[in-house]
């Protein structure tokens, strides 16, 4: 076979080749993901396919679209480029179907929500019972999820609402709305048997029994951001406490706090079951950061009628909601919390 035939082989397989929208899809995807593996994960490929994916389609454009960095992906001028025209095909795409979905005669409208447990509990109830209930056309499809799951949901269009802190997790939601609901802050949970109320030298002014479940904490893991301020929040206001039990529920947590077993910082939505704060424990205000509870929405759904009345009924339940009662703080809390460096002013 001649250079000619081989050149006019290689033109008509790339005239046949086309992008898209799964390879649209699939570099998007990469493109806002941290890593390989992330994105691996949101998009249910392994990541030797995803590589060919990317391959693929930068063989088709005909320039690199990244810059390959261990498991980093860094995008080139060219992948920057292609980024901003994906996501106006991908988000009309999404409008289209979406549109369709509602004035098709007797379709069916699947919201599809992930959110942590706390706002799934008391926010998203009560909003999607205030909507009209003659609405048959609409079903709700929820998963409980850590912050992290939340967001990889929302990237990978098995969720179209993600109902989480904002400040959970670390600045990656570029391309989503945040529709701001509640202020959430912290509280130091302890046992009923140990009472903090005017406590300026915890050491000295409470019995040793009650001073030793204040050196032991219950910790709540879903991150290792968290999971860093927490420690130092320990270290500057409590720094003779030593984690005893991590777990992946508040509900746990609170349930070995309320055992004696130590004392746990937890957000006060946690402290809220069946609409009454959580029995056996009392509640200290502290200075840590508090939680911005926010629905994350990718933009064009917020424009669509069902979505639209859903957020603003979850923003009326956010203005609705009522903390648990809650102690003052103790004057050593007072003390400590106004140099805790993650404190800061409500924003919402």
């Amino acid at each position: 076979m001649g250079s000619s035939d081989k050149a006019d082989r290689s033109a008509s397989t790339k005239r046949n080749a086309e992008i898209t929208l799964r390879r649209l899809r699939v570099f998007w995807a990469v493109a806002n993901a941290e890593t390989m593996t992330s994105a691996s994960k949101q998009l249910g490929l392994t990541q030797p396919s995803l590589s060919q994916q990317i391959s693929s389609l930068e063989s088709i454009v005909g320039t690199p679209l990244f810059e390959r960095r261990s498991n980093q992906m860094l995008l080139t001028e060219a992948g920057s480029f292609l980024l901003q025209k994906a996501e106006k095909v991908l988000r009309g795409m999404q409008e289209l179907e979406d549109g369709v979905t509602e004035f098709s005669e007797g379709g069916r409208i699947t919201i599809r929500v992930a959110g942590i447990n706390s706002v799934l509990r008391l926010l998203l109830p009560p909003a999607a019972a205030s909507l009209c209930p003659a609405d048959v056309n609409i079903e709700y499809d929820i998963h409980e999820a850590a912050p992290s799951e939340v967001l990889d949901m929302l990237y990978a269009r098995r969720a179209n609402i993600g109902l989480m802190a904002s400040n959970s997790v670390a600045a990656s939601g570029a391309g989503f709305v945040q529709v701001p609901l509640m202020q959430d802050p912290y509280v130091l949970a302890v046992p009923d048997s140990v009472m903090l109320d005017g406590v300026f030298e915890p050491g000295r002014e409470l019995e040793p029994e009650a001073a030793a479940v204040l050196d032991k904490s219950v910790r709540f893991s879903f991150g290792t951001k968290h999971s860093q301020r927490v420690q130092q929040w320990y270290d500057n206001v409590l720094p003779n406490n030593r984690p005893i039990a991590y777990t992946r529920s508040y509900d746990t947590a609170l349930g070995l706090v309320r055992a004696g077993m130590g004392v746990c910082l937890a957000p006060a939505l946690s402290c809220i079951v069946d609409r009454v704060a959580f029995a056996g424990i009392s509640l200290y205000p502290v200075g840590f950061q508090p939680r911005r509870i926010v629905a994350m929405v990718p933009s064009q759904y917020s424009k669509l009628r069902h979505y639209a009345e859903l957020l603003e009924a979850l923003q009326a339940e956010g203005r609705r909601q009522c903390l648990p009662p809650m102690h003052e703080t103790p004057p050593f809390l007072a003390r400590e919390s106004t140099s805790d460096p993650f404190h800061v002013a409500p924003a919402l």
